[in-house]
């Protein structure tokens, strides 16, 4: 019989969330260095170069990856032969370590979570509960997988319920696209087929939890179906040319992992999660002897990588620039912002909304006009840091205000991550004006681009309150220009013509 001592639990689950804030796993890094390396995309291999020099950063610095320090998600294993030295629960004792984690004053982490789920949806102010499962096994430890899962990737999960003699391939190219970026890709895709509806959304979960490993079966070849059909959805997917941060390219994922389960003969259930591009999760085991060690990775697992200025790359004054000057910027380019920037997120543009229905003026100093709002909510600084890691949103969430923020808030340009809708790029040529997109997964990248930060606004909606950031060449791409054309259309369009020309090539 193995005695687990309670205190050893918190303190493993603490430091493994700490551990995945900042340390990308080996097998990640290397999967998204090939990405780069073989990348022929311009700006997908700049996005690419921004996540591998902002994770190594990261590692440097001990500081969050990605601003978005994610829903705690963990899996447990519980030996039969085990027995707890303490009077709680074991959810309790996770979730004891979880907040543990987050209020760690030497790297706090983001607070995302909110309870209850509708109506008030207040902070829970130490991103607790966590959403755990457990599952009895044989032996005498407990195995444990602690993962963060970014709001990003999360709402992009997917499911349905096939006929049996449906194509599982067909309709992971169908969905994938209407995907969007917003899950940062490039990224891993969980897939779990059987079992019933909610097993199989389980085991795309687990699935995630895996190594990354598809270039080493593609070498050795498939022994099973089911590796025929990783290799096949890994191959048929990147020729749709999403790519990094859905800008078109060669590569949308690192790998497409699988777990099934048997299920009812009238049923195919297929469910599907990405991971993005600030995968976090560990695995770790308690045997009695203490709390759990996970060894730091080497630096010398990060390539040399060095951000390098474009020819085209211009540089922004936003205390001066104009609705003019945003008319010459060109789809696809890079721009580096420096001077004052507005921060908006669902709920300060939910917020602003009501100031506006109700008739009543803006809080006194809130301005938006001639201005940019950048859709981001950043982690708590520490030391001597203007802000925490503090890289953007997804935007297309934001979509529903356009018109408010474009016409009575009188915004020149928006800036966060991923596609907007037709209807809100059609408001935005209408408008003359721009949206800017910021890498998903250089967060600490961006936080060093931020001189300086104060609240303006809100600042009951604690990470979600509007502040004012002074930023110094903060890189971003112009995502759709002042005319309406949007890079989310247009790369994807390219690349997916000439990855799927260069498979239909002949060979002489």
């Amino acid at each position: 019989m193995t005695v687990i001592k309670e205190q050893d639990l918190v303190e493993s689950v603490a430091d493994a969330l700490q551990y995945i804030s900042y340390y990308h796993s080996r097998d990640f890094i290397q999967a998204m260095h090939r990405a780069w390396l073989r990348e022929e995309s311009e700006s997908a291999r700049n996005a690419i170069s921004q996540i591998l020099v902002n994770s190594r950063m990261a590692a440097e610095g001990k500081r969050p990856i990605c601003q978005d320090t994610g829903i705690v998600v963990i899996f447990v294993k519980v030996g039969m032969k085990v027995q707890w030295d303490s009077g709680k629960r074991l959810e309790d004792m996770i979730n004891e370590g979880v907040r543990k984690a987050y209020l760690d004053p030497s790297n706090p982490l983001r607070a995302s979570i909110v309870s209850p789920p509708i109506g008030q949806r207040k902070n829970t102010m130490d991103n607790t509960p966590a959403v755990i499962h457990v599952e009895m096994a044989e032996g005498d430890k407990v195995d444990v997988v602690v993962s963060a899962k970014g709001g990003g990737s999360e709402n992009k999960s997917r499911f349905k319920i096939l006929n049996p003699s449906d194509s599982i391939v067909d309709w992971v190219l169908k969905t994938v696209p209407g995907m969007g970026a917003g899950w940062c890709p490039p990224g891993v895709l969980g897939i779990g087929i059987g079992g019933s509806s909610e097993k199989a959304m389980v085991l795309a979960k687990e699935s995630l939890m895996e190594p990354i490993d598809i270039q080493e079966l593609i070498e050795r070849g498939p022994d099973t179906p089911t590796e025929e059909l990783r290799i096949e959805l890994y191959e048929k997917v990147n020729r749709l040319g999403i790519g990094a941060q859905g800008l078109g390219g060669m590569t949308t994922v690192l790998d497409v992992k699988i777990r099934e389960y048997p299920t009812h003969a009238a049923s195919l259930p297929v469910a599907m999660i990405p991971n993005c591009a600030a995968t976090r999760h560990v695995h770790f085991t308690l045997d009695g002897s203490g709390p759990a060690y996970l060894e730091p990775p080497s630096l010398a697992d990060w390539p040399e990588i060095t951000l390098e200025r474009a020819d085209s790359t211009v540089s922004v004054n936003l205390d001066t620039v104009t609705r003019e000057d945003i008319q010459s910027w060109q789809p696809g380019q890079t721009l580096l912002l420096s001077g004052k920037l507005l921060t908006g997120r669902d709920a300060a543009h939910k917020r602003i909304a009501e100031y506006y229905e109700r008739g009543e003026p803006l809080p006194d100093g809130l301005d938006f006009r001639g201005r940019f709002i950048y859709s981001g909510g950043p982690v708590v600084a520490v030391g001597d840091e203007a802000v925490g890691p503090a890289g953007p949103t997804t935007a297309t969430r934001m979509d529903k205000f356009t018109d408010i923020m474009l016409e009575k808030a009188g915004v020149l340009g928006m800036i966060g991550k991923a596609e907007r809708g037709p209807e809100t790029v059609e408001k935005l040529r209408r408008h003359r004006a721009i949206y800017l997109i910021a890498v998903g997964g250089a967060a600490y990248l961006v936080s060093k681009a931020i001189k300086s930060s104060r609240i303006l606004a809100f600042p009951d909606l604690a990470m979600e309150a509007i502040h004012e950031f002074e930023v110094e060449e903060m890189p971003v791409t112009v995502a759709v220009d002042s005319r309406g054309e949007s890079v989310h259309q247009t790369g994807p369009e390219i690349w997916s013509k000439r990855l799927s020309l260069e498979v239909e090539a002949p060979v002489l």
